[in-house]
């Protein structure tokens, strides 16, 4: 990493190995000598200091959108690829990509399935889930935490709240993967043909599957986001098949890699696992801590929507910012011992979930299903170990693991 304090500027490959398996030491580093930085590799300014990345979160002169504001011929950037269209029209219409008022409708009527007290019923479906899995798990001996635990349970519990046979999960993950792989940092070719062919898939299955339950309906999300799509034309069905995307999409990448990064984590701290074992009332400050303490989700972009001046630096209208979450997650003015893991820290202002309108409408369910799932591991699992190095993925915008081998007995 090489700083030029004079031009706030920072060279830094987000592709080497030494920076995405470890990116603390660097965000230390960049706290004390760069906190807002011109990232030569990414062409954006970044803050990695939790007061200015809360800020930004909420703060309406900068958002997740900005051709709502003014045309891509205004901004000098050429006309969308016409090659990329399946994949930019599930894009258009998503929550995360939408700015009021739009974003404002949209979210009103998906949030309340969100809402604590309606999805505080799935925790009995989601203990008896992780018990049957780990009764496999228990089978086999050894195996990888990520695919035999901690995949099954989000995806499971999302494509059942929206009415998707279980029996899709599977291409419901490929397709999944495969879209993401559209925000990686020096995508290929191939990576663009994957993520487009998946999101044509995605939305032809969604399509089939809408009209089956327009005919069939149910009691699941989908059938509830069409009833109020035909109700006051508030929701069209472009934007219903983009919302379950995303719902699916978003409702299991961070829960995953949570609960990959979070078991690494108390493995590596034996004393604050032994901690949890000891006393279970731990489990909501410690789910808050795995949340802090190595998040999956380090950068978040956002578009500067007018002229403005934000820490002293000057800011144009059709700049892109960079947020570092996982930096301000470790942010010493913030968070005492910021490097350690603590699983009875309080208070913990973690942002993993960011903030301000685009707050994650999942929260309450990846809570949930943290909540549950990891005490239930912790207790069948005492002799819980390590079968081999963990494979991180080699990508830092998604930081997780590829898999995590571990030994049950």
């Amino acid at each position: 990493m090489l700083i030029d304090t004079k031009n706030s500027s920072v060279t830094l490959d987000p592709r080497d190995p030494d920076f995405y398996l470890n990116p603390y030491p660097a965000y230390a580093r960049l706290q004390r000598e760069a906190p807002i930085f011109y990232w030569q590799e990414f062409g954006t300014w970044a803050f990695v200091r939790h007061a200015d990345v809360s800020a930004i979160l909420r703060d309406r002169r900068f958002g997740r959108n900005i051709t709502h504001r003014v045309s891509r011929a205004q901004l000098g950037w050429p006309p969308e690829r016409a090659d990329l269209k399946p994949f930019l029209d599930v894009d258009r219409y998503s929550l995360l990509e939408l700015e009021p008022p739009d974003h404002t409708r949209l979210r009103g009527l998906v949030q309340k399935a969100f809402m604590t007290r309606q999805i505080e019923r799935l925790r009995p479906r989601i203990a008896a889930l992780s018990h049957q899995l780990i009764d496999a798990m228990l089978e086999k001996g050894q195996c990888d935490l990520l695919t035999d635990f901690a995949t099954p349970i989000p995806v499971q519990v999302i494509a059942e709240m929206l009415g998707v046979p279980v029996e899709m999960s599977q291409a419901l993950l490929d397709w999944s993967h495969a879209m993401v792989g559209m925000y990686q940092m020096a995508r290929s070719a191939e990576q663009e043909r994957a993520a487009v062919q998946a999101a044509q898939e995605f939305v032809a299955y969604l399509r089939g599957y809408v009209a089956q339950r327009r005919n069939d309906p149910r009691d699941d999300l989908i059938t509830r986001l069409i009833q109020v799509e035909e109700a006051g034309e508030k929701m069209s069905e472009d934007e219903l098949i983009s919302t379950c995307i995303l719902l699916l999409n978003a409702g299991h990448e961070a829960t995953v890699n949570v609960i990959g990064n979070g078991v690494l984590a108390l493995l590596r701290h034996p004393e604050q696992l032994a901690k949890w074992r000891q006393d279970p009332a731990l489990t909501p400050t410690a789910i808050e801590e795995l949340l802090r303490y190595d998040t999956p989700l380090h950068l978040f972009n956002r578009w500067v929507l007018e002229e403005l001046e934000f820490g002293g630096q000057q800011f144009k209208q059709g700049q892109q910012i960079s947020l570092l979450l996982g930096a301000a997650n470790r942010d010493p003015a913030v968070f005492d011992s910021a490097d350690t893991l603590d699983l009875a820290r309080k208070p913990n202002p973690h942002l993993s979930f960011g903030g301000g309108i685009h707050y994650c409408l999942g929260a309450p369910l990846a809570r949930l299903e943290l909540q549950t799932a990891l005490p239930i591991l912790l207790e069948r699992l005492p002799n819980l170990r390590l079968a081999d190095q963990p494979q991180f993925s080699n990508s830092y915008h998604f930081h997780g693991l590829e898999a995590l081998q571990i030994m049950t007995g």
